[in-house]
């Protein structure tokens, strides 16, 4: 693994011992890489009232814009059992704030020990080849 792409992993496998999903059971962690070079953490925090319910890599694009980013380089997603792979909506959030098409995004499953145990590599254009945009 390229050390970018190892720390960004770590830390969002990191992230996903926080995640509060009672209803799904699934945790997610997440990690962005920002334009300023930090890495920012986030989880999956779930709801009863499922739509109010946020994703580990939505909840780590809003922390690192609160903390004053403006774009971000690289995303990395971990999860457990099934690849967690991005959803639409955090698709979508990850083309408004990328700073590249070719922005990297590495998912990956993590084992009960939390250590990385396979990872797919794409571009956000391949996961989001007609984004939306103003």
């Amino acid at each position: 693994m390229r050390d970018q792409e190892e720390k960004l992993l770590r830390a969002a496998a990191e992230a996903r011992k926080q995640a509060y999903c009672p209803y799904s059971g699934y945790a997610v962690g997440a990690a962005v890489l920002t334009g300023e070079e930090d890495i920012v953490s986030g989880c999956n925090v779930e709801n009863a009232s499922y739509g109010l319910s946020n994703c580990g890599e939505r909840t780590a694009i809003f922390k690192a814009v609160s903390r004053g980013a403006k774009r971000i380089k690289a995303v990395a997603i971990t999860g457990a059992g099934e690849m967690p792979y991005p959803c639409g909506a955090c698709r979508q959030v990850m083309a408004e704030f990328a700073e590249s098409r070719e922005m990297p995004v590495y998912v990956a499953l993590v084992s009960e020990t939390g250590e990385i145990d396979k990872i797919e590599r794409y571009t956000l254009e391949q996961l989001l080849p007609h984004s939306f945009t103003l």
